[in-house]
């Protein structure tokens, strides 16, 4: 079983898995838009809507992340995104060349909030904020920080 970091977008998740295909050099993309599934002939979908993304997956070296849109007729239901920074993807890699790979393509019209560099608690770990308002923590040795902190306490 693994944790995935889910992200709904407000009519962009078309262009951010483009973005982050690309920037991740994505192993695998899949997208479902709505209209892709068949519709309800008594409740028809807006058309602006069916092009929205229903749902869609990015793999990469390392990871997946899930995405989709909240449908503008259902934010009755859903409520109004909010952008903060309560959710973030952490990526944990050993490759350090990989992870410089990574930071470098996302950081790209975003927001650098640490650089990468050498830390007491990891030898290769940074922060950004890419365009689309997502916080993104790159850690090259995190389990292995964990696991001393906590060998050290006992």
């Amino acid at each position: 079983m693994s944790a995935i970091a889910y992200l709904n977008f407000d009519g962009t998740a078309e262009q951010v898995i483009e973005f982050y295909s690309e920037a991740l050099n994505a192993i695998e993309v899949k997208k479902v838009k709505f209209g892709d599934i068949p519709q309800d002939p008594n409740y028809p979908m807006p058309e602006n809507e069916l092009n929205m993304i229903m749902e869609s997956s990015i793999e990469f070296t390392g990871g997946k992340i899930m995405m989709s849109d909240i449908l503008p007729s259902m934010k009755a239901v859903t409520g109004e995104l909010v952008k903060g920074n309560n959710i973030l993807i952490s990526l944990v890699i050993d490759d350090k060349k990989k992870l410089k790979e990574y930071f470098s393509h996302l950081s790209l019209g975003g927001h650098v909030i640490m650089p990468l560099s050498n830390t007491p608690w990891s030898s290769c770990f940074g922060m950004l904020v890419d365009k689309f308002g997502i916080n993104w923590k790159f850690n090259s040795d995190a389990d292995q920080f964990l696991d001393n902190v906590i060998s050290n306490k006992q």
